[in-house]
C-alpha cells in the first residue's frame, strides 16, 4: 500500500521520509507522528463521498455542529462536523432522528489520531424515497405471509395482565391506562418504557417486547405511541421490529399514531388500533356493557323459562281438561252398560248352548240305551260268555260240561252246558 505525506498530490510518488507499515521493523520502528501523517495523507486522497444515514447527535457549539451519523441497518456510525459557513447553507430544521443524505470528506487529525468527516452538503431524504423503501419492504413482508390473517393470534376476551410498551410519561401511556381502567377497574399492566423515536427506538422496543413475551402472566402486548410525522414513526416500520413482533408468541396490538398514521407494524401486529385510546377499548371489555349484557341475558333466560313453564302448564291443563282425565270414572260408567249387555248376551248364549247340549245329550243317552245290551237284558235276554270273556254266539262254543257265565239284567251266574240241551238248542 502506498502511503502519503501531507500535501502530497495523488499520483505522485510519496516523499522519501514517508513510511509504509510493512517497512517498519522491531529494529527500525516508525514514529507515531510519521504514521499519523501517512494515514492523513492516504485518507485525504479519498475526496468527498455521499452517504445516507440517521442523525444521532447534533451539538451546536460556536456556530458549528458536531454530531454523528448512524447506518440505517447496522449500528455503524461516523463522527461529523459542520462549520458555520456550511451550516448556513443547510436546511434549518435538521435534528436528531432525521434521515439524511450528506456529502462528507474524511479528515484525519494526526495530533490526536482522530478521524472525522466534514460535511459539505446535507439534505433530508425525500418522503417519496422513504415511502418507496417502505413499500418495497411491505411487498416483501406480504409475500412472506407476515400480513396474512391466518397467522394472527386472537386477542383474549379479558386479559389478566396487559403488557404496555410506550414512552415514559407519554400521553399514549395515560390514554391507555385511563381508558382501560374506566372500562375495567381491575385491569393490571406491566409497562416497559422505551424511546418512541430516534436511534434507541427499535432496539429498546425489541428488548421490551422480548421481556413481556417471556412473561407467562402477560396475555396481550400493546405497543402505543402518539401521532407524528412520517420521520418520527419510521422506527415502527423497521424490519427488525416487524420480524420480532411476527415471531412473538403473545398477541400484539399496534396503537401507533392517530387514525391516519399507518406504519408497517399495523399490518404485522395481530390487531391494529387506530389510537392508544382505541387500543384500550378493543383490548379491555367495558364492565358496564358486560353487566348490561349479563342483565339482558338473565332477563331473556327468565322470559324463556317462564314461557316454557307457562307452555307446559297450559298443555297440562289441556290434558287435564279432557273428559277422560277430568272424570275418568265416566269412561267406566259409559262402558258399564255395554259390559252388562255383553254379559247378558254371553249368559243367554251359554244357556242356549247348555240347553242344546243337554237335549243332545238326552238324545244320545236314549239312543245309547236303546242300543245298550243292558236294555236287551231288561227285556229278559241273557248273555253267555266263557271264562276268557268270549261271548257265546254258537252252540258249538260250549260243548258238554263247558263252564260259562250267564249275564242277565241284574247280575250273572255260572252254568255248565249239557249235551242234550246243546243238541236241542242247536236247532234254529
Amino acid at each position: 500500500m502506498t502511503s502519503f505525506e501531507p500535501g502530497h498530490i495523488v499520483g505522485e510518488p510519496p516523499p522519501a521520509d514517508s513510511v509504509r507499515p510493512k517497512d517498519s521493523t522491531n529494529d527500525a520502528p516508525t514514529s507515531v507522528s510519521r504514521l499519523n501523517e501517512t494515514i492523513r495523507g492516504f485518507i485525504a486522497s479519498w475526496g468527498s463521498v455521499w452517504v445516507e444515514g440517521e442523525i444521532t447527535q447534533w451539538n451546536v457549539r460556536g456556530g458549528s455542529v458536531f454530531g454523528r451519523l448512524k447506518d440505517l441497518v447496522t449500528d455503524a456510525e461516523i463522527s461529523i462536523r459542520i462549520w458555520s459557513s456550511t451550516l448556513n447553507r443547510l436546511p434549518a430544521d435538521l435534528k436528531v432522528g432525521d434521515h439524511v443524505v450528506a456529502s462528507v470528506k474524511a479528515d484525519y487529525f494526526p495530533k490526536r489520531g482522530d478521524l472525522s468527516f466534514g460535511v459539505n452538503a446535507m439534505r433530508h431524504v425525500g418522503l417519496g424515497d422513504q415511502l418507496e423503501r417502505l413499500e418495497r419492504l411491505r411487498v416483501q413482508l406480504r409475500a412472506e405471509g407476515l400480513f396474512d390473517d391466518s397467522r394472527k393470534r386472537p386477542i383474549p376476551f379479558l386479559p389478566h395482565v396487559i403488557g404496555l410498551i410506550t414512552g415514559e410519561r407519554s400521553d399514549a401511556e395515560k390514554d391507555v391506562h385511563r381508558n382501560a381502567e374506566l372500562r375495567w377497574p381491575q385491569v393490571r399492566f406491566r409497562t416497559q418504557h422505551v424511546a418512541v423515536q430516534g436511534e434507541r427506538c427499535v432496539p429498546e422496543t425489541i428488548a421490551a417486547l422480548k421481556l413481556l413475551d417471556a412473561d407467562p402472566d402477560v396475555d396481550v402486548i400493546v405497543i402505543a405511541r402518539g401521532g407524528g410525522d412520517v420521520q418520527s414513526l419510521l422506527g415502527f416500520s423497521d424490519e427488525r421490529l416487524l420480524r420480532a413482533v411476527a415471531s412473538a408468541s403473545t398477541p400484539v396490538v399496534s396503537a401507533i399514531g392517530h387514525e391516519n398514521d399507518r406504519p408497517l407494524l399495523d399490518d404485522v401486529a395481530d390487531l391494529r388500533a387506530s389510537t392508544p385510546t382505541d387500543a384500550a377499548k378493543r383490548v379491555v371489555p367495558d364492565v358496564v356493557e358486560q353487566r348490561t349484557l349479563v342483565g339482558q341475558l338473565r332477563s331473556r333466560l327468565a322470559m324463556r323459562l317462564s314461557q316454557r313453564v307457562n307452555h307446559d302448564i297450559a298443555q297440562l291443563e289441556q290434558l287435564r281438561s279432557r273428559p277422560v282425565l277430568r272424570q275418568p270414572e265416566a269412561l267406566v260408567h259409559t262402558r258399564a252398560q255395554d259390559v252388562e249387555i255383553i254379559t247378558s248376551r254371553g249368559r243367554e248364549h251359554v244357556a242356549r248352548a247348555l240347553e242344546t247340549s243337554a237335549r243332545r245329550t238326552s238324545e244320545l243317552r236314549a239312543s245309547l240305551r236303546a242300543l245298550s245290551p243292558a236294555a236287551t237284558l231288561e227285556r229278559g235276554y241273557a248273555i253267555a260268555h266263557l271264562n276268557d270273556g268270549a261271548i257265546v254266539r254258537d252252540v258249538n262254543q260250549v260243548p258238554e260240561s263247558t263252564a260259562f257265565v250267564v249275564t242277565v239284567a241284574r247280575g250273572a251266574f255260572a252254568a255248565r252246558s249239557a249235551g242234550e240241551t246243546v243238541a236241542s238248542s242247536a236247532t234254529p
